[in-house]
């Protein structure tokens, strides 16, 4: 029973990931933002708890991926899809509009949101090309989904919930949201590599840079909230790329 702790939290994630997806589908991407949150805590713990009872498998390696699919690809693609719906169509898509009969007739601009699904395909490839990659197996090349699904999901919380004159304009503009669709697209599949949260052992001298990122990240969660995610994920690439260059 030890021996499946990893691959029940690894579950957890994946289920958190389906109710997030769902409630995207409904428009409330406030609480599909939160599950996908709970989603990527339990995705943090189950590589951890692997080690800590010594219970790698590939099972779990292969159900790891296919959580992290749904959590972390599909429902921020989902997300932006809604997105990108209420920057062009002025609403939530709703699942029942896209079967509506007149639905395909009305423009060009009716199909802009689909641009959003990138998201989820290019976080397939990202996955698939994880797995194989041995590369990865203690650093990451190109963005993680979770850092990516947290970038797209803090759109929908500034908007609720650090509201502020021009950040509606910005956020809901619908060239910056296909920018940041395609942008994001482009990092979870570039050759750059990323420094990964992985502590084999607690001493400062070997984790100094996860360290002091973990500090930044507090600091800036302190001071700007939701505003803070974007910035983490910038200075997370910035302190790749400098320690790279060592």
């Amino acid at each position: 029973m030890i021996k499946q702790i990893p691959n029940i939290i690894t579950s957890l994630n994946l289920l958190c990931g389906s109710v997030a997806v769902l409630f995207a589908v409904s428009g409330d991407l406030i609480t599909a933002s939160f599950f996908v949150f709970f989603g990527i805590f339990f995705d943090f713990f189950d590589g951890l708890a692997a080690r800590v009872f010594n219970a790698q498998s590939e099972v779990g390696l292969e159900l790891d991926s296919l959580a992290d699919m749904i959590t972390s690809g599909l429902a921020p693609a989902i997300v932006m899809v809604q997105l990108l719906s209420e920057a062009t169509l002025g609403h939530s898509l709703i699942i029942t509009d896209i079967f509506a009969e007149d639905s395909w007739n009305s423009g060009f601009h009716a199909y802009i949101p689909f641009v959003g699904l990138l998201i989820a395909v290019a976080s397939a490839y990202r996955l698939a090309k994880f797995n194989v990659d041995t590369r990865q197996t203690s650093s990451f090349i190109g963005l993680p989904t979770p850092a990516n699904a947290l970038l797209i999901l803090s759109l929908p919380l500034i908007l609720h919930f650090q509201y502020f004159e021009g950040v509606e304009a910005v956020i809901l503009n619908p060239w910056v949201l296909i920018g940041l669709t395609l942008f994001s697209c482009v990092l979870l599949n570039a050759e750059i590599p990323l420094f990964a949260l992985k502590f084999k052992t607690w001493d400062v001298k070997s984790n100094l840079l996860r360290y002091v990122f973990i500090a930044i990240c507090l600091l800036a969660v302190l001071v700007l909230k939701f505003i803070a995610i974007p910035v983490i994920i910038g200075i997370y690439i910035i302190l790749s790329l400098l320690s790279n260059n060592k």
